[in-house]
């Protein structure tokens, strides 16, 4: 299921899933609005909180979360701001401590052509999976 499914989903049933009541989610906060910079990095911050579903002032704080971890960088252009995905970074929690945020995003959109942090197509990068263990071996 897309991303773009799930968020349809999502907001067509808000707590129901099989037709049963769900009072928990697969995805936190930081994970939707992360998700929503990666499917369009112009996005405004009013915008990632209408569409996750959460505060505007949330949203500003899990993006700066988002910043001050390293998995998102941001540069204002005029009025705008334009976030870019540090695909070779990696996850944080010791269970995904393994994959990079590129591998993430590959699996969250599949036929979408990811950029990598200096702007590359994907398909043209090296195997995230390398620079993952590369990012690894650096750390130690």
């Amino acid at each position: 299921m897309t991303a773009d499914r799930i968020t349809r989903f999502m907001t067509q049933r808000p707590n129901m899933v099989n037709d049963r009541p769900v009072r928990w989610g697969f995805f936190t906060n930081h994970a939707r609005v992360f998700l929503a910079i990666a499917r369009d990095p112009d996005i405004r911050l009013r915008d990632i909180a209408v569409g996750c579903h959460i505060a505007e002032r949330t949203a500003q704080s899990i993006v700066a979360d988002l910043e001050r971890t390293g998995y998102i960088s941001r540069e204002r252009r005029g009025r705008r701001t334009r976030y870019t995905l540090r695909r070779g970074g990696l996850l944080h929690h010791p269970a995904e401590a393994h994959l990079s945020v590129g591998e993430l995003l590959d699996v969250c959109f599949p036929r979408q052509r990811q950029t990598d942090d200096l702007g590359r197509h994907a398909a043209g990068a090296a195997d995230p999976s390398l620079a993952a263990s590369r990012h690894r071996d650096e750390l130690r």
